[in-house]
């Protein structure tokens, strides 16, 4: 073989190895890219029928873009989650989220959690923390907003005169703590509003019975004309309290909630609750979004809040009731 012909299929061999070479890379790109994300959720619990819609949502939508979901539920105890959430870092997921159970103690796991590369999105409900760079981003409803909705609503329809009596959600956590503060916020305008009464209902349909069961057996009871509750479920529990008790819920007791799940938008067509501020569960999308595009590399905001309505007799029909997914 002369020189030339050596030359040349060296040349040959050599672009043959280095197209190989080159299918290599984009194939191994390729893989990355296609590359499935591993999540890792700690859920509150399962204490409401928002909550069940929640976690739902947050299933429903991993499983629809095929993103291996690792998910508990840490009913409604700080330790499990602190558990969950050091188990998903060890495990070395891609994104870890959660829903805090509380605001307050989460400092320490996320440090752990920053310390391995792990991005962190909270969901839901805020944690209280100094140094925001542990969390990528927090997606969720503004719990304050929502107690100052309901303030405003209230002082409308009485004309800024109520005695009130107030079922807290858990004690400790974001949404019991900022609607509060909200709804305080709109009720010290008016002099002729205040509250009386204030017991945690922990955000469950028993709890929230039990607890305005109590409260109307005692003879501050009588003067009571209105109930705020932390949340549907509690309403809905001391709705339960009142009818037993041969009151007339929604007439006796003008009754203000939250989160707006079907079973509360059907005690408004009754008359029995007579307003919900909404608080959507439905954050899959916007979570799975969110890890997405973190993994990608690419900017999220820090703050993303949810966009919600007011719901009393004015806008609630049967329609409305059957388009609700939750």
């Amino acid at each position: 073989m002369s020189r030339f012909n050596r030359i040349r299929t060296w040349s040959i061999a050599g672009i043959a190895l280095l197209a190989a070479a080159g299918f290599g890379i984009l194939a191994s790109h390729s893989l990355a890219a296609d590359k499935k994300l591993v999540v890792g959720f700690s859920q509150v619990g399962a204490e409401s029928g928002w909550r069940s819609a929640n976690t739902d949502s947050i299933k429903g939508e991993a499983a629809k873009r095929g993103i291996t979901l690792r998910f508990s539920d840490a009913q409604q105890k700080q330790e499990n989650q602190i558990a969950a959430l050091r188990t998903f870092a060890n495990q070395h997921v891609d994104v870890i989220m959660f829903s805090p159970v509380v605001e307050t103690g989460w400092e320490p796991v996320l440090r752990e959690i920053k310390a391995k590369k792990i991005p962190v999105i909270i969901s839901d409900r805020r944690a209280d923390v100094t140094d925001d760079s542990l969390y990528a981003t927090f997606i969720g409803s503004d719990f304050v907003e929502e107690g100052r909705r309901a303030g405003n609503w209230l002082a409308k329809y009485t004309g800024g005169k109520a005695v009130i009596a107030e079922l807290e959600g858990t004690p400790g956590s974001a949404p019991a703590n900022d609607r509060k503060k909200g709804f305080a916020e709109v009720i010290a305008r008016y002099p002729g509003m205040k509250v009386v009464w204030s017991q945690t209902g922990e955000f469950t349909r028993a709890k929230g019975k039990e607890a305005f069961e109590a409260f109307l057996k005692t003879p501050e009871a009588k003067d009571v004309t209105v109930l705020f509750a932390h949340n549907d479920d509690m309403a809905l529990g001391a709705i339960q309290a009142m009818e037993d008790a041969g009151k007339k819920p929604g007439k006796d007791i003008i009754i203000v909630s939250m989160d707006s799940v079907k079973p509360a938008l059907e005690a408004i067509l009754a008359g029995k609750l007579n307003c919900s501020v909404e608080c959507s569960p439905l954050l899959g999308p916007k979570l799975f979004d969110a890890a997405e595009a973190i993994s990608a590399g690419k900017p999220v905001e820090k703050r993303l809040v949810v966009d919600e309505t007011v719901f009393d007799a004015s806008n609630v029909t049967q329609a409305v009731i059957d388009a609700r997914q939750y």
